[in-house]
């Protein structure tokens, strides 16, 4: 059973991994595993070159084309397209591994185990990073158990505060993310009975991580939703989805993290009326919103002197669940860009500490 890890640990593992160790991540589609994959190597300088083994007909592709050299008279393989000039190191990332021909998997095989192709050695430093998809939808090959335990395997199980992050990070419609917060479910959500219509059953669109981007960059330009946009987005994530996210944006009014941080006066009364399940929600997008900001935070007084005074006003409105709620959140160092704002005031850490250490005693 492969050792499961969520966005931060895996990416403590790729940079904790020596080169001449394979790494192998198991997980459904539409995850992110390649995105992360490139995103954290490119940051540490490395060049990353992709291959998805399961639409690849020809190892050519691969591993380059055989010719005859007429020095020699011998066959040999020229180098492929994506060979490196030089010397300088890089990463493979060879997606859809358990769905790729034989004649592929043995040369797999033979850069796992020699980090050679055709005769050719990978640079030194190089990476190999594979990476399969699971699940009774796909079809697979099944893997010779040689080749595996040539590769560290890992189950990439993102959670959904990573795609929050994520998202936030990469700035995506306000709207999808705060629908992902309230609705969990939705970000990976399970096949549902309503969405089949007059298709086949394997043809049923569910909502993914990848599909959730695309409604995002879909709606950005949209300053509502039309019934034509609710059904174009239900060919995204299926109308299940679709439906909910229209319903949730018709009953939306609720108090934001803008409205609170940058116009208090006008929005600190609305407070007393949530519940305490909402103030947890707007818990969570506070923080997700102080870590989405550009840097360096140009309002970061105004921001800590009214995120001091939302704070205040849940204590004097005996909110102690809320205020713990949100120190404890504060604490995950997934949040440090907001764990860093909050640092720049006295008042607003001791405040904070206070009921971290509360939470701990």
């Amino acid at each position: 059973m492969a050792i499961r890890v969520d966005a931060r640990e895996l990416t403590d593992i790729l940079h904790l991994t020596p080169s001449d160790q394979n790494l192998m991540l198991v997980g459904r589609h539409g995850i992110g595993k390649s995105e992360i994959v490139r995103a954290i190597y490119t940051r540490m300088g490395l060049p990353v070159e992709a291959f998805f083994l399961g639409q690849m007909s020809d190892p050519g592709d691969l591993i380059g084309l055989m010719h005859k050299d007429e020095a020699t008279g011998h066959s040999v393989f020229l180098p492929p397209y994506w060979w490196p000039a030089g010397q300088e190191p890089m990463v493979l990332f060879l997606d859809e591994l358990n769905r790729a021909r034989p004649e592929i998997l043995q040369a797999v095989y033979d850069l796992a185990l020699n980090r050679r192709l055709a005769g050719k050695s990978l640079p030194p430093g190089s990476r190999v990073v594979a990476a399969i998809n699971h699940g009774e939808e796909y079809q697979l090959t099944d893997l010779d158990p040689a080749l595996l335990s040539r590769f560290n395997l890992y189950e990439f199980a993102p959670t959904v505060d990573d795609w929050l992050l994520w998202a936030t990070e990469n700035q995506l419609d306000q709207r999808v993310i705060d629908f992902i917060q309230a609705e969990p479910y939705q970000l990976d959500g399970a096949r549902a009975e309503g969405d089949s219509g007059e298709f086949q059953a394997d043809l049923t669109k569910t909502p993914d991580r990848r599909a959730w981007a695309k409604v995002a960059a879909f709606i950005a330009p949209l300053p509502r939703l039309e019934p034509l946009h609710v059904k174009a987005i239900a060919g995204i994530v299926g109308s299940t989805s679709a439906i909910a996210l229209q319903q949730r944006l018709a009953a939306s009014g609720q108090l934001g993290p803008e409205q609170l941080l940058l116009h208090w006066r006008e929005h600190q009364e609305r407070i007393k009326d949530l519940s305490l399940h909402e103030t947890i929600q707007l818990n969570e997008r506070i923080l997700l919103y102080l870590h989405g900001l550009a840097q360096p935070v140009a309002n970061a007084e105004t921001l800590r002197t009214n995120l001091l005074n939302y704070l205040k006003r849940l204590k004097r409105l005996k909110r102690n669940e809320a205020i713990a709620h949100f120190a404890s959140l504060l604490e995950n160092p997934n949040y440090d860009r907001a764990m860093a704002l909050c640092s720049g005031s006295v008042e607003l850490l001791g405040l904070l500490t206070d009921y971290i250490a509360g939470i701990k005693g």
